[in-house]
C-alpha cells in the first residue's frame, strides 16, 4: 500500500473509528485501525466485536493495499505531523512508513487478513431521519440506561416504530425516560441497541436539520450513516420492561414550574448530600411552594421557590442526582410535574405536548 492523503482529514478519521476500537484484546487486531486503499480512497474501521465505526477519505493512491495499525500509537503519530500531506506506505514484511514534512515514522502493522470481518446489514428495515431531532432524542434518553448489567437488554436504548411515531425508551430501575417525535413511515419495528453505540453516534450527529441519519434494522445487527460515517452495532437480546404499566394514570396533584429555578434549588439543597451518604432530598408540594429539604451528618439545607399547584399537597423523597438528571435533559423553560402519591413515580412533562416523559421513583422516607 502506498498512498498520500490530507492531515486533519485523517486526523478526524481516525479520532472517530477510534472510538470503536478495542482497549485490550486477546485478538492484537482489534486493538488497531484497519486502513484499506483502493481507487483514490483510504477506507479506515475501528471494531470491537459489538459496535463497528468506518469511514472512506480521499486519497492519492499510488499502490493498492492494506494494513492494520496500533489505533493509539497511529493516532498519536498522526496528530503531531508538522504538515498538511501524509504519506503512507506498507512494505511486504508489514512495516509501515508515515511522512509528513521532514518527519518520518516506521511502525510494525499487522496483517489486514487478521481483522475480522465488519457484520453488514443487507435485507433489514430502512428509514431515516433529521440528524438534529436524533440528536435531541438520544440526549434526552441516555442519561437513564442502565449501567450495570443485571438485565444487559436495559444496557441499551429501545426504538419504537409504531403508527407513524418513532419512540427512544431508556429505564434502569430507578427511573424512565420515553422520547417522541412524529416519522412519515407505516413500518412497525422494536429494537434496542446499546447505550455505548448511542454514545458514540450522539458524537458523530450534527444539529444540521436537512442532512439525515439513515437506518437499516437487521435481526441482530444495526448500520447508521451519518455524514460519511458507518456505525454498526449488534442489537441487544431479551425482554425489555413493559414500562407503559408503571407510568402512573390517576393524577391527584400536578405542578408548573421554571426549569432553571428548579434545577438551582436541587442543586442548593444537596450541597450537603455526597457519595457516601445517601439521604433523600425531601420535596413538599403545597401552597403553590416547592419546599426542599436534607439532613446529613453534614447539615442541613433548605430551599423554597414558587410554583402553580393544583391537587393533593405531597411530601416525597428523592435521590437528588436522579432528579436533577431529569431537570437537566428536559431542555424546556418549564415543565409540568404530576403526582399520584407519596410512593408513586414522579412524572415529569413539557410544560405543553408530550415530545418527552421522564419518570423518577420516590424513595421511602423513614417517619
Amino acid at each position: 500500500m502506498i498512498m498520500v492523503c490530507n492531515r486533519q482529514a485523517l486526523i478526524d478519521a481516525v479520532g472517530n473509528v477510534g472510538h470503536a476500537v478495542s482497549g485490550k484484546s486477546t485478538l492484537p487486531a482489534l486493538e488497531g485501525i484497519l486502513l484499506k486503499a483502493s481507487e483514490n480512497s483510504l477506507f479506515l474501521a475501528g471494531y470491537d466485536l459489538d459496535m463497528g465505526i468506518t469511514t472512506t477519505i480521499e486519497a492519492e493512491v499510488r499502490e493498492a493495499g492494506a494494513i492494520v495499525l496500533n489505533a493509539r500509537l497511529f493516532s498519536d503519530i498522526v496528530r503531531k505531523l508538522p504538515d498538511d500531506r501524509v504519506f503512507i506506505g506498507t512494505d511486504d514484511k508489514l512495516g509501515t512508513t508515515i511522512k509528513s514534512g521532514k518527519s518520518e515514522f516506521t511502525i510494525m502493522g499487522i496483517s489486514a487478513s487478521e481483522y475480522p470481518e465488519i457484520p453488514s446489514v443487507n435485507d433489514g428495515v430502512g428509514f431515516t431521519f433529521p440528524q438534529n431531532i436524533m440528536k435531541s432524542m438520544i440526549r434526552q434518553t441516555i442519561y437513564a440506561v442502565a449501567q450495570t448489567d443485571n438485565r444487559p437488554v436495559h444496557t441499551g436504548i429501545q426504538f419504537e416504530l409504531e403508527e407513524n411515531t418513532l419512540k427512544l425508551v431508556a429505564v434502569d430501575g430507578s427511573r424512565l425516560a420515553i422520547r417522541s417525535e412524529n416519522i412519515n413511515t407505516e413500518e412497525q419495528l422494536k429494537f434496542v441497541v446499546p447505550g455505548k453505540t448511542m454514545g458514540e453516534v450522539l458524537k458523530l450527529l450534527s444539529d444540521d436539520e436537512d442532512i439525515p441519519i439513515s437506518f437499516a434494522v437487521g435481526k441482530r445487527h444495526i448500520v447508521m450513516e451519518i455524514d460519511g460515517y458507518c456505525v454498526i452495532s449488534r442489537l441487544l437480546d431479551g425482554e425489555f420492561l413493559p414500562y407503559k404499566k408503571a407510568i402512573p394514570q390517576q393524577i391527584t396533584t400536578t405542578v408548573r414550574v421554571k426549569t432553571r429555578e428548579l434545577m438551582s434549588a436541587v442543586e442548593r439543597a444537596s450541597l450537603v448530600i455526597n457519595d457516601r451518604i445517601k439521604s433523600p432530598l425531601i420535596c413538599e408540594f403545597r401552597d403553590n411552594q416547592i419546599i426542599l429539604s436534607c439532613i446529613t451528618p453534614l447539615g442541613s439545607a433548605c430551599d423554597i421557590i414558587g410554583a402553580e399547584i393544583e391537587g393533593n399537597a405531597e411530601e416525597m423523597g428523592f435521590n437528588s442526582r436522579f432528579l436533577l438528571d431529569a431537570l437537566k435533559n428536559s431542555e424546556t423553560d418549564e415543565i409540568k410535574i404530576e403526582l399520584s402519591g407519596p410512593l408513586s413515580p414522579m412524572k415529569i412533562l413539557p410544560a405543553s405536548g408530550e415530545s418527552f416523559l421522564f419518570l423518577v421513583l420516590p424513595v421511602r422516607l423513614k417517619r
